[in-house]
């Protein structure tokens, strides 16, 4: 069969590589074509029509001034499936884009799948329409969406959580903490408090100088910064100065591994974290405006931010957003996190039960095999 598969961000790059080979196990015929990253390239053994990098516009300013291309790649996207003439377009969250396709492809007969929900449960909650009207099958992977999806009268599949195999296999891999600390030239005599600021350079201006200052009044434990891979370390050494603190690259797993608590710039990385098993505190600041705080929480549904808080449907996290995450709530939070408290207890409990919340599917083996199985029903009912 043919698929063609749209992924418009880094994350939907390596989902979308992980599907593309569970696809070619179950159908070894299979044939690809994508809007993508190089790992989707490598796993379907052709170039990406668009790659991700030339689509990864955010926010309303920036998506503004890029209208006229991103227009364009809509336009080419629409004549390649035709061209093509795919058995199912596959869509990887990114939904402003991928909405549209998927009516088109439903308006030419094409069945659309979505791998990896957009999140209508926090945000635009009104695209549920467009998926109940245009997506034939949802696969989810965060399983708190069943019942959110349930209640708009739309069945979709929960198939597992790609994160849990992804840290799984990096904890196999890992090293003693003497070790990674030699590797690191990093002190083995401290406790290390890991800080993870995010990937982005807003993010990172706008919470690493908060985290920094909480962790440097712990004078007992080690601060080491993160680095994401796409960001200057020019950028970092302007913010840590002369502190002295070490930043650590390609290997954040790892160091919050080992790590005796953690501050995280709220997203995936605090399920990666909770999954590592470190205690946390999610940082979320912003600008720090109240104004902003207020505003964003009459948009956004539900009552927490955070993906272990969301999955666990409790506040196995301290959340702290926008003028609330301040230097001195960060380190109340650390001090009680690295200490052997009750605080720290309940947390390493909440992780084991968000582990089983989230199980061992995996889920691009097991979204393949259902796509598969659903398009050859298609086939001999058609």
């Amino acid at each position: 069969m043919k698929y063609f598969i749209i992924a418009g961000e880094a994350s939907g790059d390596i989902h979308g590589a992980q599907l593309i080979r569970a696809l070619r196990e179950g159908d070894p015929q299979a044939q690809f074509r994508f809007l993508g990253g190089d790992l989707m390239s490598g796993a379907a053994g052709v170039p990406p029509l668009v790659h991700y990098r030339d689509m990864a516009y955010m926010g309303f300013i920036e998506v503004a001034k890029h209208l006229r291309r991103i227009l364009g790649f809509m336009e080419r996207t629409k004549e390649q499936i035709m061209r093509y003439g795919p058995d199912a377009v596959i869509l990887i969250d990114y939904p402003s884009f991928n909405l549209k396709i998927a009516r088109f492809a439903h308006d030419a007969g094409i069945p659309a799948y979505y791998f990896i929900s957009p999140k209508v449960w926090a945000w635009k909650e009104y695209r549920v329409k467009q998926i109940k009207r245009y997506v034939r099958r949802v696969f989810s992977i965060l399983p708190f969406e069943v019942d959110f999806y349930r209640k708009h009268d739309y069945e979709v599949d929960y198939v597992g959580n790609p994160t849990v195999g992804e840290i799984d296999e990096a904890i196999s891999g890992f090293s003693t903490r003497e070790d990674f600390c030699r590797r690191n030239n990093l002190p083995a005599d401290k406790p290390i408090i890991a800080l993870v600021p995010g990937s982005r350079k807003k993010e990172i201006r706008d919470n690493l100088p908060a985290m920094i200052s909480a962790a440097l009044s712990l004078a007992d434990y080690l601060p080491a910064v993160a680095a994401a891979p796409n960001i200057s370390h020019d950028l970092y050494g302007e913010i840590l100065g002369n502190t002295g603190i070490p930043v650590v690259s390609g290997q954040t797993f790892e160091l919050v591994y080992h790590a005796r608590a953690a501050a995280v710039t709220s997203g995936t990385a605090t399920l990666e974290t909770a999954l590592l098993g470190t205690p946390q505190v999610a940082c979320y600041r912003m600008n720090g405006s109240k104004w902003l705080y207020k505003f964003y929480r009459r948009l956004i549904k539900g009552k927490y931010v955070t993906l272990p808080n969301l999955i666990s449907d409790s506040p196995l996290i301290p959340e702290l957003l926008l003028h609330n995450c301040t230097e001195n709530a960060i380190l109340g939070h650390l001090r009680q996190l690295t200490a052997e408290s009750p605080q720290r207890e309940a947390m390493k409990r909440g992780y084991s039960r968000l582990r089983e919340i989230l199980g061992d599917s995996d889920c691009a083996r097991t979204t393949a095999q259902k796509i598969i199985a659903d398009l050859r029903n298609r086939a001999i009912t058609a």
